[in-house]
């Protein structure tokens, strides 16, 4: 059976501001699955925002886990993380999950990977998925180059750029605000 592959999540902090976005596309194969899967997920009344990358059932039963870990550590992302990967990286039937998530508060923006990392990214910008490298590179330039724009018109203009290059990447895009 082929693998699906897809996906590019941006997580972007910038003056003040805090956005998550990702495109639509799943593909299998060679051919597009699906044009409009949603990938961001709000947590919290919008004050976590996360999106995942990777196997669609296995990001799900990564994000019910990080959920179940917000509860037992009172909200905390951080340590909800931290406690997620490590019980992904140690349990036999978490550790074959083949996904990534990006959680993001008003505080912190975060990369969860099933080998036990937990990345606090450079820049305050956080990529995932087919596209990543093409949407940090755009990213970190509007960064740099470009302080005017909105962290959200940061996101939106690194994912369009991912999906100009990432046969992987739609230009479909859903893009959330995390709330102070």
């Amino acid at each position: 059976m082929e693998k699906i592959k897809s996906t590019t999540v941006v997580a972007i902090r910038h003056n003040g501001e805090t956005f998550v976005g990702a495109d639509g596309q799943a593909t299998l194969g060679n051919t597009v699955a699906k044009s409009s899967v949603k990938k961001i997920r709000v947590l919290q009344e919008g004050k976590i925002v996360t999106g995942f990358a990777g196997s669609t059932a296995d990001a799900f039963t990564l994000l019910e886990k990080f959920e179940e870990k917000l509860g037992a550590f009172g909200n905390n992302m951080k340590r909800a993380a931290v406690e997620l990967a490590k019980e992904w990286r140690t349990d036999r039937m978490l550790s074959k999950l083949e996904a990534m998530m990006i959680v993001a508060d008003k505080e912190d923006i975060l990369i969860i990977s099933g080998t036990g990392d937990v990345i606090e990214p450079d820049m305050e910008i956080a990529t995932i998925g087919s596209g990543s490298m093409f949407a940090q590179s755009a990213a970190r330039a509007m960064k740099k180059f470009a302080p005017h724009l909105s962290a959200e018109e940061m996101v939106k203009e690194s994912l369009h750029i991912a999906a100009d290059v990432c046969i992987y990447t739609n230009h479909n895009l859903v893009i959330e605000q995390v709330k102070a």
